[in-house]
């Protein structure tokens, strides 16, 4: 495929099954998610490896820190190659200018800087004790306004939401979508769960699949069955 829909969440605790799992699979078929437990078991030669693979990467370390603190991450992210790099939209404008600033020097090989807005495993009863008194589907608006204010590239947000924020914000402001579940999956601990297919249909750009890929008995076909539903989309 020209631009893999499908973001692999990859979820090992030893580095050995991780690559054995991505010896499976094709960059053609898909891209690699590296979020915060494996990047602090196994660290940046990881990516590295994966990038060297031929495999786009996207970090989500989700960095939320005083603005030069991000700028000085996100730079160090595109440094090991990656293709796409997310921060949380709560930070604030001045922390994501900041980021998309430090990643100027790298032109076209800048990784796509995205922002986190509400995590898909927070319902209404989690948002009052923040002290906000709205849903998610009006946090997660909030948030997205803000971030293609601040110059980012897109956020990571519900598939719920997904229809709403590109009518709002536009096709071209990119939206990844977590909590997507081929058919017949389980939920897990995601709240706000939808089908490949359904996803793309409400405005999905991008689609983190994570255990029931890299669970399958043979995930390369489990790959191709998930996007020959996507061209249908």
């Amino acid at each position: 495929m020209q631009d893999p829909k499908v973001l692999v969440a990859l979820d090992y605790q030893h580095e050995a099954d991780a690559l054995v799992f991505v010896e499976r699979i094709s960059p053609a078929q898909c891209r690699l998610k590296v979020g915060k437990e494996m990047f602090t078991l196994f660290g940046p030669q990881f990516v590295r490896q994966l990038v060297a693979k031929g495999f786009d990467v996207f970090l989500d370390l989700k960095f939320h820190d005083i603005p030069n603190t991000v700028a000085k991450a996100v730079a160090a992210s595109a440094e090991l190659g990656v293709w796409m790099v997310n921060v949380h939209a709560s930070g604030g404008e001045r922390m994501m200018r900041a980021a998309k600033e430090a990643l100027l020097p790298y032109g076209d090989k800048a990784p796509l800087l995205i922002g986190v807005t509400v995590l898909t495993s927070m319902e209404q009863s989690d948002m009052i004790p923040l002290g906000l008194d709205v849903s998610p589907a009006e946090q997660v608006i909030r948030l997205a306004t803000l971030t293609k204010a601040s110059g980012l590239d897109g956020v990571v947000c519900s598939a719920n939401e997904a229809h709403e924020l590109k009518a709002l914000l536009g096709d071209e402001f990119k939206l990844v979508t977590p909590g997507i579940r081929p058919t017949g999956s389980a939920a897990g601990d995601q709240r706000r769960v939808m089908t490949p297919k359904a996803a793309v249909e409400a405005g999905s750009d991008y689609l983190v699949i994570g255990r029931p890929i890299t669970q399958a008995a043979d995930p390369a076909a489990m790959l191709a069955s998930i996007n020959a539903e996507l061209a249908g989309a």
